[in-house]
C-alpha cells in the first residue's frame, strides 16, 4: 500500500498538481523586537509545526493597532527571524487603515508601518508590514522534474467551486520546502479554497517578470 500511495503522489507531482494553504495573517519578529514584547530573554514556544521544515506556531500572541483600529490575537511563526515582518490581507490593511506594499517574504524595505502590542508595551515598527506575494516552495527535485527555476513567474489553475486562474505565482525552491502553495484568505475566498484542495502549475510558458 506505501508504494502505491508513494507512486500516486510521485503522479501527482510530475502532473504540476500542488495542496493549496491558506496563510492567515501573522507575524515573524527579530529576537531584539520578540525581547521588547515579552520580556528580556523571552523565546517562542513552539504549538504546533507547520507544513515548512523548522517553522512552527509559537504560543505567544501579539496586538496589532493600527490608525482605524486594532486585530488582537496575532500569531507568530517561529523561529526568530533578522527583521520583524507582519503579513496581511489587503482587507486587514483595510480595517486596520495601514498601507503595505504587495511583497516576497522578507523584502521589508520602506513597507508599512504599525504598531505591535505585547505584554511588556508597545513597539512601532517603520517599516515591515506587506502583503504577501502569492508563491510556491518547491522542492529541488520537484523543481527539476518540471523544469521549474527559482524565481521562476506560473500561472496556477485552481480546482475548486469556484475554479480561477492565479497570475504571477513565485516559485520558491529551495532544500527544505515542501511542496506547497501558499495565498492569503483574500485570495482564498475569490477561489472558494476551503480544506484540502490542489492546483495546477501551467507549465507550457513562464511569465516574463
Amino acid at each position: 500500500m506505501e508504494g502505491i500511495i508513494k507512486a500516486v503522489m510521485e503522479a501527482i507531482k510530475g502532473a504540476g498538481l500542488v495542496e493549496v494553504e491558506v496563510s492567515a495573517r501573522h507575524i515573524h519578529l527579530s529576537e531584539e523586537d520578540l525581547e521588547f514584547l515579552f520580556g528580556k530573554g523571552a523565546s517562542l514556544t513552539p504549538k504546533r509545526e507547520l507544513s515548512q521544515i523548522g517553522q512552527f506556531l509559537a504560543e505567544e500572541r501579539v496586538n496589532l493597532i493600527g490608525p482605524k483600529g486594532r486585530k488582537n490575537r496575532i500569531a507568530i511563526l517561529g523561529p526568530v527571524r533578522k527583521d520583524t515582518q507582519v503579513e496581511l490581507s489587503k482587507s486587514d490593511c483595510v480595517d486596520l487603515g495601514v498601507k503595505a506594499p504587495v511583497r516576497e517574504s522578507g523584502d521589508v524595505e520602506g513597507s508599512g508601518v504599525i504598531s505591535i502590542e505585547g505584554p511588556c508595551g508597545i513597539l512601532d515598527i517603520k517599516q515591515g508590514v506587506i502583503v504577501a506575494h502569492r508563491h510556491i516552495h518547491v522542492p529541488k527535485d520537484v523543481a527539476k522534474k518540471l523544469g521549474l527555476k527559482d524565481k521562476d513567474r506560473r500561472n496556477v489553475q485552481i480546482y475548486s467551486d469556484r475554479p480561477v486562474i492565479f497570475n504571477d505565482v513565485i516559485i520558491r525552491i529551495s532544500d527544505t520546502a515542501r511542496f506547497r502553495m501558499h495565498i492569503d484568505f483574500d485570495e482564498a475566498n475569490a477561489a472558494a479554497v476551503s480544506g484540502f484542495t490542489l492546483g495546477q502549475i501551467v507549465l507550457q510558458k513562464q511569465l516574463s517578470n
